[in-house]
């Protein structure tokens, strides 16, 4: 069942963006995420909210969408996620996040799989002038930001190539295929 979600659980960078998420999903999502592990317990993350066009259009300018498609800019209005969760470690709790924002994210998207939607962790943030035009005070640090919707397309995973290219792409019909590593290449011990 484990296997099952994790699986449907991809990088999905179009959506339907008319499909809105509410933001009592998005306080369930986060509350997945404020549930699970924290090192030594500290929970130093903080979350903000988008779920409505204006602010989304603010965050989704900050953002780099899929850097192994060079000639694609990101999802085309009316493909543009329907909400964000834009994870912040707050520096008066912690210095050092760890990996806590990566757990949090991933039960995030865990559990919005779960619902039928999807997502994707997206790092590559312009993070200074998103801080600024979110007006978000200075000891918060952006960490990640998750964008959310019902996915509209379709992701595949297939096994790397023998010439090893891990590199994602997509086919002529707009499928994105997702290379992975063989588990025997990966278990060397």
């Amino acid at each position: 069942m484990i296997e099952d979600l994790v699986r449907k659980n991809r990088s999905y960078r179009r959506f339907y963006e008319d499909i809105t998420i509410d933001l009592e999903t998005l306080k369930g999502l986060v509350n997945l995420a404020r549930l699970s592990a924290s090192a030594s317990n500290m929970q130093p993350l903080k979350y903000i909210l988008s779920n409505n066009p204006e602010k989304n259009a603010v965050v989704f300018s900050h953002l780099g969408w899929a850097g192994y498609l060079q000639d694609w800019p990101g999802p085309a209005e009316g493909e543009r996620p329907a909400a964000y969760i834009i994870i912040l470690g707050d520096k008066h709790i912690r210095k050092d996040f760890g990996c806590d924002h990566g757990i949090a994210a991933q039960s995030i998207l865990l559990g919005a799989t779960e619902k039928g939607l999807g997502g994707c962790i997206i790092g590559s943030v312009i993070k200074p002038e998103l801080q600024k035009v979110l007006n978000i005070p200075t000891h918060y640090e952006i960490l990640l930001a998750i964008a959310l919707g019902k996915p509209r397309e379709t992701v595949e995973l297939e096994t790397v190539r023998p010439d090893g290219n891990i590199r994602y792409w997509r086919d002529d019909e707009d499928v994105h295929h997702v290379p992975k590593r063989p588990l025997d290449e990966i278990i060397i011990g």
